[in-house]
C-alpha cells in the first residue's frame, strides 16, 4: 500500500493536504496534528511531506499559537518520555526540573550560552536541569557538539538513564533525535527545502521531561507572544519567553531584552530587562560570538577553570545574565542581580567543571 493511501481514522495524508491547500481558512489545529501524526508514523512520501511543510509556512501556521501547540502536543505524544521514578526514587525526590533553551535561527552565531548557563544553574542551586538540544544546524557548534567534545557520551543516554543522571548529577542532556525518533521522517525534507517552517520553533516546546520552569529564547520579537501563548495552551506555567532587542534568542548582553512571563495563574506579563538589572556591564554581541568547536571547547574550559582571558569576559558576562535569569524565574533568588551574583560565585568556584566531569564520566559508563 502506498503511503498516500494509508488511513488514520478515516484520514489520509492526501486528504489533510487537500484541506490545507484548498481550504486553508478551514484548516484546524486538529488537522495539523493529524498530518504530523501520519508523517511521524512513516505514512507520507517525501513529496507529501514537502507539500505539508510548505503549505504550513505559506498559511502562517508559525504565527498561530493554537497550531503550534497542537503540533507540539502531537510530537510529545509520540516521544520516548523518560520515567522520572524508579524502585527507590519518586518524582518528588528530584525537586524542581528546569531548562534554558532557544529556537536558534537568529543569525547571530553567539557562543553556547544556554548550554554553559545550564551547567552553572545545575551547580548553583537545588535544581535539576534537563537540557534539551541537538547538534549544530545554523551555527558551527551546537550544544550536543560541545558537550561531546567535553567527554560526554550523549548517544548512550536513553530514557531509562535520565532519572538516575538527574538525581546523581543534577544535570542531564536529552538528545532531541533520541527522544523524538519520528521526526527523522522530516529531517531530509526540511534540509532540502532550505527555508524555515513551523517546525523550527517546536524544539523548545518538546522537551520530553516537561520541565517545571524554563527560559525559552525566540529569534523574533514578533514570535515572543505567540510562543508564550502556545506554552500557555500546553499548560506550562512559570515559563519565561525571551528575545533580545536584536532579535536574539537569549537574554542579550548588548542591551534590552523582551520577556513574556507566564505566571502561575496563566497571565502573561510582558516586560523588559537589561544587563543593568543583573549588575553586569553591556558588551556588543560581536564580542560574544561563537567560533569553531575546538575554540568553543577551549573557551568553555577556561571559563569552568576560572581562568578567563580578556576576550572571554563578554561571554562570561553573557552567561551570568542568562543563568541569573533562569535562577530568578525558578524562584531560587528574589532578584536578577542576586541571580547573576550566585552564577558568578558558582562559576568562579570551579564546581561547575567538577559537575560536568562527573556527568561525562557517568555517561561513559552507560
Amino acid at each position: 500500500m502506498l503511503a498516500s493511501d494509508t488511513k488514520d481514522n478515516g484520514k489520509t495524508i492526501k486528504g489533510v493536504l487537500k484541506q490545507l491547500v484548498l481550504n486553508p481558512d478551514g484548516f484546524t489545529s486538529a488537522l495539523a496534528a493529524d498530518g504530523l501524526r501520519l508523517i511521524m508514523r512513516g505514512e507520507a512520501t517525501d513529496a507529501q511531506i514537502g507539500g505539508f511543510l510548505t503549505a504550513l509556512r505559506l498559511g502562517g501556521v508559525g504565527w498561530k499559537p493554537e497550531m503550534i501547540a497542537a503540533l507540539a502536543a502531537e510530537s510529545h505524544s509520540r516521544a520516548l518520555v523518560p520515567s522520572l521514578e524508579t524502585d527507590t526514587l519518586c518524582r518528588n525526590d528530584l525537586g524542581m526540573i528546569v531548562d534554558i533553551v532557544g529556537t536558534g535561527g537568529d543569525g547571530w552565531s553567539t557562543f553556547n550560552i544556554s548550554t554553559t548557563s545550564s551547567l552553572v544553574v545545575a551547580t548553583a542551586a537545588d535544581l535539576r536541569v534537563a537540557k534539551y538540544g541537538s547538534r549544530a544546524s545554523s551555527s558551527n557548534c551546537g550544544s550536543a557538539d560541545l558537550l561531546e567534545a567535553m567527554g560526554c557520551n550523549l548517544g548512550a543516554v536513553g530514557p531509562s538513564d535520565v532519572v538516575d543522571l538527574l538525581h546523581a548529577n543534577k544535570f542531564c542532556f536529552l538528545f532531541a533525535n533520541t527522544y523524538h525518533p519520528g521526526m527523522r521522517y522530516l529531517n531530509n525534507t526540511r534540509r532540502e527545502l532550505g527555508f524555515p517552517t513551523p517546525f523550527n520553533i517546536l524544539g523548545p516546546l518538546t522537551n520530553p521531561v516537561v520541565p517545571d520552569r524554563a527560559v525559552v529564547g525566540v529569534y523574533s520579537k514578533h514570535l515572543g507572544p505567540v510562543m508564550a501563548e502556545a506554552l500557555k495552551i500546553l499548560g506550562r506555567r512559570n515559563y519565561a519567553v525571551v528575545c533580545g532587542d536584536e532579535n536574539l534568542d537569549e537574554v542579550s548582553i548588548a542591551g534590552t531584552s523582551h520577556v513574556w512571563h507566564i505566571q502561575q495563574d496563566g497571565e502573561i506579563k510582558n516586560y523588559t530587562i537589561h544587563p543593568d538589572d543583573f549588575g553586569v556591564p553591556t558588551h556588543p554581541l560581536s564580542a560574544a560570538a561563537g567560533s569553531t568547536l575546538e575554540e568553543n571547547k577551549a573557551t568553555l574550559q577556561r571559563l569552568l577553570s576560572n581562568r578567563p582571558e580578556e576576550s572571554d569576559i563578554p561571554i562570561r558576562d553573557f552567561v551570568l545574565v542568562n543563568a541569573g535569569f533562569l535562577l530568578f524565574v525558578s524562584g531560587v533568588v528574589e532578584s536578577m542581580k542576586e541571580g547573576a551574583e550566585l552564577a558568578r560565585s558558582t562559576l568562579e568556584s570551579g564546581k561547575v567543571r567538577d559537575m560536568l566531569d562527573n556527568f561525562a564520566g557517568a555517561t561513559q559508563k552507560l
